[in-house]
């Protein structure tokens, strides 16, 4: 099903923080204190600009934040208000930010889920990403 209304799909812009903030704390609500939205957007912004969201009637009901090392891209905290989803709204948050890497030389995309989350490996996998043979580790630093 796709959404008929009118969303638009656009890179962030200032005046889109609060609203993004608060979206993404309904969609992550369990997310660790290092994911806090306002420090993730402000750590994002002082790298690149790849944070796009869904857009409509004023409100922010998506968003997606893309990255590009030079070697692979990522996508990181997609999400879809729980009222929009399964309405093609997420595929083309996906797609936006795929194409975008692509103008910057971007050949592979990479993204992370939890393994519980079977519903959204269904949805990537949609989207014809496949589940690779890896072991992903990571540090803090602080």
């Amino acid at each position: 099903m796709h959404y008929e209304g009118t969303v638009n799909i656009r890179k962030f812009q200032p005046q889109d923080r609060n609203l993004l903030i608060d979206l993404w704390k309904k969609i992550f609500p369990d997310d660790p204190p290092h994911n806090e939205p306002s420090r993730v957007i402000d750590l994002k912004l002082a790298v690149d600009d790849l944070i796009f969201v869904a857009e409509e009637g004023g409100k922010i009901v998506g968003a997606c934040i893309a990255g590009y090392d030079g070697h692979r891209g990522w996508l990181y905290a997609v999400g879809v208000s729980q009222t929009y989803r399964r309405t093609g709204i997420g595929t083309r948050l996906v797609t936006t930010a795929i194409e975008s890497l692509k103008t910057l030389g971007c050949i592979k995309v990479n993204l992370q889920i939890r393994a519980t989350n079977t519903e959204v490996a269904a949805f990537y996998e949609s989207l014809e990403f496949t589940t690779e043979d890896r072991l992903s580790m990571g540090a803090f630093v602080t």
